[in-house]
């Protein structure tokens, strides 16, 4: 009989392999599958057996299937009235394409067909269909020329033992596929070690626990299919009971007499709920008497050590496949606390690995002995066989007090400068009141990333953003890769932060001219609020504190928190600004991000404030700082519009600030917009608009992060602005480092001559109380355009029988005071980033 054995790509010759010591012949490795030959019992044999193989197909026939009446005749051909019985349910399985059949489905269909009206003529009865739960699974290959066709052994996918859990909130973690699990075993060549008694398997980040599984499994002489509950060949006519009965006997006995087989299983993961998990899934597979030694990475690092210098001759599997695309703060810590375990291996040590990439061989100091690429999910990983002859001198940092593995040996300069600049630092920022700054910003041009770290307001968590400056391109990718690491190993431990609050943003610039190379792409998130009507935290999101407020900062998803730190003098700026401010105390936020801005200058006294940016969910986002630290009703209010057009009809309208901040994008192309953004090259167009919008006494703060910015002051002089620079100003000693972080200027218009006649100046008296820009009075000229919203909690508005509220007190309005720090619940995800909001 032939058979052939579906697999993953990269699976072949290991199944191959396996099928050879099941005593299996003529095995012939092919792309995706292993062909073999052999009696039914062969067939049952490698069903039962393989912990390798997807499925077992037996085949029937091989025929020319160059059109689709050839694959019809073909299939027609075949006796099936001595394979299906007359009650049977069928279901067709098609897999390859060729010039004229393009179409699995109607490769599928066309099988089909030639069956049902075989069966027809036959018996006088078509089978039916059942795509869920049929009795005879029936698969078609197609070449380019040929096809074969057989019934399907199996039944479900042979990695469906029977016991793999999937992820739930009790076992968080999702469980590698046990045909991986037992790819890793094969790699490691585990089945040595059992055949010569007491096996040692050392499971590094052992996750849900399949590969402890497999390996207590495959020790303790269980068959992979000892525990499911029905097979493919139950309801084939071809179906040999007394043959597979005695299989089955046989794997019973054989798991009966191995649950006395000694195993040294020790098990490592850093992650929530791993050793859970494991333990669990071990009593699921039926083998619960299994004790495996179970060491949490991080608290537990030297006991590990010490359990693995016992071991005389253990097998080492590491499992990195579940690192996200560009999760390297994981990585980083993973590869850092493999080389400490690797370090107690005794010499000879083999391992295998999964992994993502190829950092491994740095860690363990050796080339890998072979390697297969295969594909899980849609993550491509290295499935690699290491022989650990001697544990590899390990370059070392010193931080915190402690000695810990790094990748390169000058890797231990950035630690000592780091704990330096992070000790100056804390005792800056304590002096001065702040609990978020940046602590190193490339201070070695080696290791060129800028440190930030965020505390919780009113909580003890800490937060750290390290932002990756691009290596230029005479610098070695894996080298600048490897420092990278270094970074993300060394600066949890010198800041005290749990490596899983270390977030790394990699500035890249997307088509289009956007730094954002992800923008528009995270999910929009869903406004949530308590029963009284106060914001719920998004998902993902945390509450800092700065200048005495609170702000809603996420480090998910976005290469910017919610806050930009660089301008944190301007934000105070501004709420100076806004205390000196008299008359209608009115202020503007052009390209406003997350309204940050406009919570200080409503701080510093501004009754009324319009916040302008052209993204809805970060307007949402600034709402929500507003109301968390006091500032709603009618007389705050939201537009949703292109910021540029925006300002152009606004200059028709009777509206008019005192003070207005513009902090503007560098570029943008957005196709929202009316035309595209260049700061250098369209800044005095918008701020002739923008000096337009004030009244007689106000300023406009404009700023800008472009390095090479120079004002145009001929032209803005030319049309009554003033222009005054005071970057030095604000720019916050943490930031000393990088004095053209950005550019910031004050504006105004320029005082006419005395006697001189000027144009009517339209300057808007105070609004009536409680009432917003959407319900004023009826304006001269065009509305602008765009979406217009206000507070909605009437009893939060300065008409609510309080009175006004006292300019700069810092205090939330009476009966209204800012809300706990650091106590909203759980809401939804983090805003989009506007495309006006790119920074360079």
């Amino acid at each position: 009989m032939e058979f052939y054995a579906t697999c993953p790509a990269g699976f072949e010759k290991l199944l191959a392999h396996e099928l050879s010591s099941l005593g299996i012949s003529s095995v012939r490795p092919l792309k995706g599958q292993t062909a073999f030959e052999g009696t039914l019992e062969d067939g049952y044999r490698a069903c039962l057996w393989s912990s390798l193989a997807s499925r077992i197909v037996l085949v029937l026939g091989r025929f020319d299937a160059k059109t689709s009446d050839e694959l019809y005749e073909g299939a027609a051909a075949l006796p099936w009235e001595d394979h299906i019985a007359a009650t049977s349910t069928i279901e067709i399985e098609a897999h390859g394409t060729n010039d004229a059949l393009r179409n699995t489905q109607f490769v599928a269909l066309r099988t089909k067909d030639a069956i049902s009206d075989r069966l027809l003529q036959k018996r006088g009865i078509r089978p039916a269909t059942d795509t869920t739960n049929p009795d005879i699974r029936i698969a078609t290959r197609l070449g380019k020329s040929r096809a074969s066709i057989g019934i399907d052994l199996s039944g479900e996918p042979l990695f469906r033992r029977g016991y793999a859990a999937r992820k739930s909130s009790r076992s968080p973690l999702p469980p590698l596929r046990p045909d991986y699990a037992a790819a890793l075993l094969e790699q490691a060549r585990w089945y040595a070690d059992v055949r010569h008694g007491e096996p040692e398997a050392l499971v590094v980040y052992s996750g849900a626990g399949t590969i402890a599984t497999e390996s207590a499994s495959q020790a303790l002489d269980r068959a992979p299919g000892l525990l499911r509950p029905s097979w493919g060949f139950t309801g084939w006519l071809g179906h040999a009971e007394g043959t597979w009965t005695k299989l089955s006997d046989e794997a019973q006995e054989r798991a009966a007499a191995g649950a006395d087989s000694r195993l040294s299983l020790i098990c490592a993961d850093t992650r929530t709920g791993a050793e859970s998990s494991l333990r669990q899934m071990l009593r699921q597979a039926g083998m619960g008497e299994v004790e495996p030694r179970f060491f949490d990475m991080r608290r537990s690092a030297e006991d590990l050590s010490a359990a693995v210098g016992t071991l005389s001759h253990p097998t080492a599997l590491v499992d990195l496949s579940w690192l996200r695309e560009g999760a390297l703060p994981e990585e980083a810590e993973a590869l850092s606390l493999i080389a400490e375990t690797a370090a107690a291996l005794p010499s000879g040590t083999k391992a295998a690995s999964l992994a993502p990439g190829p950092s491994l061989a740095s860690v363990l100091g050796t080339a890998p002995e072979e390697s297969a690429t295969v594909l899980q999910g849609s993550q491509t990983e290295q499935l690699s066989s290491w022989n650990i002859e001697e544990a590899p001198e390990r370059p070392l940092a010193e931080a915190a007090g402690q000695k810990i593995s790094v990748l390169l040996s000058a890797s231990d300069q950035f630690a000592k400068r780091l704990q330096k600049v992070a000790k100056l630092r804390a005792k800056w920022a304590k002096r001065e009141g702040i609990s978020s700054y940046r602590v190193y910003d490339q201070d070695l041009p080696d290791y060129a990333v800028a440190i930030e770290l965020f505390e919780g307001a009113g909580t003890p968590e800490r937060w750290l953003q390290i932002a990756e400056y691009s290596a230029p391109k005479d610098i070695d990718p894996e080298l600048a890769h490897e420092r990278l690491l270094d970074v993300l190993t060394i600066a949890p431990r010198v800041m005290k932060v749990a490596p899983d609050h270390v977030y790394l943003k990699v500035r890249t610039r997307a088509k289009g001219g956007s730094q954002y190379a992800d923008e528009g792409t995270a999910p929009e998130p869903k406004a949530g609020r308590r029963k009284d009507g106060r914001p719920l935290l998004p998902q993902g999101a945390h509450l800092i504190e700065e200048g005495g407020l609170v702000f809603e900062v996420s480090f998910e998803g976005r290469l910017d928190c919610g806050i930009f730190l660089d301008h944190r003098d301007t934000r105070a700026l501004i709420r100076e600004l806004a205390k000196k401010t008299k008359g209608s105390k009115r202020f503007l936020n052009l390209f406003a991000y997350t309204g940050t801005a406009t919570c200080y200058a409503a701080d510093g006294g501004m009754y009324h404030t319009t916040t302008v940016d052209m993204s809805k969910p970060s307007l949402e986002w600034a709402r929500r700082n507003m109301e968390r630290n006091g500032f709603s009703g009618p007389d705050h209010e939201y537009v949703q519009t292109d910021v540029l057009s925006w300002v152009q009809q606004e200059r028709h309208t009777r509206d008019r600030w005192d003070l207005i901040f513009c902090d503007v994008p560098t570029f943008s192309n957005s196709s929202r917009m009316h035309a595209s953004w260049d700061v250098q090259r369209d800044h005095a167009e918008l701020l002739i608009g923008v000096s337009r919008l004030l009244t007689h006494d106000g300023v406009c703060v404009f700023s800008c992060n472009l390095r090479s910015f120079k004002p145009d002051t001929e032209k803005l002089s030319k049309a009554g602005v003033e222009i005054e620079d005071i970057t030095a100003q604000t720019i916050p000693e943490d930031f000393a480092r990088n004095p053209k972080i950005h550019h910031c200027y004050l504006v105004k218009r320029t005082p006419r001559p005395e006697g001189e006649a000027s144009a009517p100046e339209h300057r808007s008296a105070p609004r009536p109380r409680g009432v917003s820009s959407a319900h004023a009075p009826a304006r001269k000229g065009p509305r602008p355009s765009g979406t217009r919203s206000t507070g909605s909690r009437p009893g939060n508005a300065r008409t609510g029988g309080h009175g006004p509220r006292k300019p700069g007190s810092g205090q939330g309005r009476p009966g209204n005071g800012r809300p706990n720090r650091g106590h909203g619940p759980a809401g939804t995800g983090p805003a989009h980033r506007s495309p006006y909001s790119a920074r360079y």
